[in-house]
């Protein structure tokens, strides 16, 4: 007789991260896991754990830790929660910074600056939450069930016809 015992997956979790990439690799494992366990999909999980690295990722390069007064030393935030119909809500709080996370528009050779685009293009929507103690969160709600299917048009670049040129050889 084998003897099976229910294991109840949150539904919700939050956790601090170190204020530095250290963590970051810890709350996407420790994400994956319990969302898998919960039985979201694998390309929602993929999604969620892309946009829990690119927020944790801005919030140590622009943002303080909680309670800091300057960069360095310190935790934020990161927490997630699956809803009544599996939407999924990810977010990230920090003690805040200088500016406000708005998605840029890099140049092709920058390396950085395409991560809230990238959120922007996976996301059903986001926003950012301004706490009483110049905290600053970043939320974002990817849609149940599966990966936006038009996720390449959204954030591929300008087409300049290069294919084209070899249709007739």
């Amino acid at each position: 007789m084998a003897l099976v015992v229910a294991q109840e997956v949150p539904t919700s979790s939050s956790m601090a991260v170190p204020h530095g990439p250290a963590g970051v690799g810890r709350a996407r494992r420790r994400m994956r896991e319990q969302l898998l366990l919960g039985g979201v999909s694998d390309s929602v999980v993929d999604d969620a754990v892309l946009v829990l690295s690119e927020l944790l990722s801005n919030a140590c390069r622009h943002g303080r830790p909680l309670g800091a007064e300057d960069a360095g030393e310190g935790d934020v935030m990161a927490a997630w929660r699956v809803d009544g119909t599996g939407g999924l809500t990810v977010e990230v709080t920090d003690g805040g910074g200088p500016t406000r996370p708005v998605p840029s528009t890099p140049s092709v050779t920058a390396r950085g600056g395409r991560g809230l685009n990238i959120i922007s293009a996976l996301a059903r929507e986001w926003g950012v939450r301004d706490g009483l103690g110049g905290e600053v969160t970043v939320w974002v709600v990817l849609a149940a069930g599966h990966r936006r299917e038009d996720f390449a048009t959204r954030v591929g670049g300008p087409s300049f016809g290069f294919a084209d040129a070899f249709d007739d050889l």
